[in-house]
């Protein structure tokens, strides 16, 4: 590839919106140009960094059995009724009529339409278990589309679905998936990590997610210094609480005329923030319930609707609080409430004791709290975020990370093939509904969140296996000597020879020009090809990763690029 004949636009400066740094060199680079909120055009330079990851993705998948087909990306609203998730998507899902009247949905995930196909195709159990996969555009009408290719609308993504008869042959499908999975990120040259997760609008028993770690992550990965156990804040628990204390002091109201939160109230008594309790008004299908976390915690609302009962609360509006609590908001807590009321409490919570509350009256707490003498005991359920330092259940301590989710693997169970009716005979001749594994790889966010982990002032610095060319052979000068160009070109040949992905920077730039491209665009390797450096039998080398260049000769450049 010579550049000349390439397209590579560069420039040095990037819209004021771009607030991520990958966001801001990919249109530095040329890698990508804004076509309306959220829609990208990738460029040519773009497109072969994208290729690169779908290449490698294909590779391992095919490795690991599963086999490629294509879905379309317009699906009909019938499917997504029959599971759903017509509604349940909501304002995400782009629903579009055709001149028929007939409604379709822009596919955000394919899990209907692969059943569907999967009830047409599989009828005996001899036929499984089969694991198909696609690499195709997906959109999601994300609310406020952000961040670059790293929260678009439209996206790549590959997905795959796999169709058991039995659970068992799901879970071998599912470890099968994640080791696949390791291998791609490896190979891709990523510092990457798997937690455990929530399942989400997906659904399913089971589900990890791959995540880049990146300073930049939207996520926060909790990980363990005694094992390997890691799972995202969604899914993330500490040890046991201690068991509870006897009770030490009488109940008591206390005055607190203006301290409505748990850290002016610890200081007005001075004790300590945990000794006190949040109480969370919620309104559920089943009426109204206080949900309590210890005062230097937080509670998680995705643990918070996955609790029995819970699932679909909202906060409970002022009037709610009032009505059920006789109180305003401040001042709310599980005692003597107005009406009987359901109290669910995290497991630190219920292991307190003499602790403080609302007291259900504007200006008061009650001090001197305890479970079985002043209140009933409460449900028990893990509703809060962990925090850095915690002891986590194997004994080590919790750490907190960011990173930036590129992959999630799914026991979906059988909910999809129940409610499309997929079967199939099994051994004994009967009707058996299928079991079914959903994996997804973002494969646009990967080269986002490569950038974000890999970068410096100067640009990118890609991994040899994404980037656009792994060897660039700069000229300098080459109209002014013949023997450069011939020189350079000899050498690119000879690279390629060797299995390098390499190209040719004949596009006549001054070197501190040309440098800086091939800086800001994060060619791993690249080599200058000058009169002065012929004149000496040399080549002038430099790592994108590497401070200063180094003069080589040709058979210790060799042996550098190609080891």
């Amino acid at each position: 590839m010579r550049l000349s004949q390439f397209h590579l636009h560069t420039t040095k400066e990037t819209p004021s919106d771009a607030e991520l740094t990958s966001h801001r060199l990919m249109l530095r680079a040329g890698m990508i140009r804004k076509l309306a909120s959220g829609l990208y055009i990738w460029s040519p330079l773009g497109l072969r960094v994208l290729r690169k990851v779908e290449r490698i993705v294909r590779e391992e998948m095919d490795r690991a059995g599963a086999v490629e087909m294509q879905i379309p990306t317009l699906q009909p609203r019938e499917l997504w009724d029959a599971t759903g998730r017509w509604e349940k998507f909501g304002n995400q899902l782009l629903k579009i009529k055709d001149r028929k009247e007939q409604e379709f949905c822009y596919s955000p995930t394919a899990e209907e339409a692969i059943t569907e196909f999967a009830r047409q195709e599989l009828s005996s159990y001899k036929q499984l278990p089969v694991n198909f996969y696609q690499v195709q555009t997906k959109f999601r009408d994300e609310i406020r589309p952000r961040f670059g290719v790293m929260r678009a609308r439209e996206f790549l993504m590959k997905d795959a679905y796999s169709f058991h008869l039995h659970d068992e042959d799901l879970v071998r499908e599912y470890e099968n998936m994640k080791a696949a999975y390791t291998r791609i990120f490896t190979r891709l040259g990523l510092e990457f990590r798997m937690v455990q997760a929530d399942s989400g609008a997906i659904g399913g028993d089971a589900s990890q997610e791959f995540h880049v770690i990146a300073d930049s992550g939207e996520d926060a990965l909790v990980f363990s210094t005694g094992s390997d156990y890691a799972a995202n804040m969604e899914a993330a628990v500490a040890a046991e609480p201690s068991a509870r204390p006897l009770p030490a002091e009488t109940l008591r109201k206390v005055e607190t005329p203006t301290q409505k939160t748990c850290e002016a109230v610890a200081g007005l008594l001075g004790i300590e923030l945990q000794r006190t309790v949040k109480s969370i008004a919620l309104m559920t299908d089943a009426g109204f319930a206080l949900a309590l976390v210890r005062g230097d915690h937080d509670v998680n609302e995705i643990k918070l609707a996955k609790a029995p009962g819970l699932a679909g609360n909202r906060f409970a509006s002022e009037a709610e609080i009032v009505e059920h609590l006789g109180s305003v908001p401040g001042f709310l807590g599980p005692v003597g409430p107005a009406k009987a009321i359901r109290v669910v409490a995290d497991p630190e919570v219920a292991a307190m004791a003499d602790f403080v509350v609302g007291a259900n009256e504007a200006g008061f707490h009650l001090a001197g709290v305890n479970w079985g003498r002043d209140l009933p005991e409460a449900e028990v359920a893990d509703i809060r975020n962990v925090r850095e330092g915690e002891r986590a259940r194997d004994g080590g301590e919790l750490k907190i990370a960011r990173g930036i989710e590129v992959g999630h693997v799914f026991q979906l169970g059988r909910s999809y093939a129940q409610a499309l009716n997929a079967t199939v005979l099994d051994e004994n001749g009967k009707a058996a509904t299928l079991s079914m594994g959903c994996y997804g790889i973002g494969i646009s966010r990967i080269v986002a969140a490569a950038i974000e982990q890999n970068h410096d002032d100067a640009g990118i610095i890609w991994p040899d296996a994404m980037a656009p060319w792994q060897v660039v052979v700069c000229v300098i000068n080459p109209k002014g000597d013949t023997g450069v160009s011939a020189a350079a070109s000899e050498l690119l040949e000879a690279l390629r020879a060797g299995g390098l992905d390499a190209a040719l920077d004949d596009r006549g730039l001054r070197p501190g020009a040309m440098f800086a491209d091939m800086e800001l665009i994060g060619i791993p390797h690249r080599v200058v090809v000058s009169e002065r450096g012929l004149a000496a039998g040399t080549f002038e080398y430099r790592s994108r990763s590497a401070s200063e260049a180094e003069s080589l000769d040709r058979d210790s450049l060799m042996r550098k690029l190609l080891g």
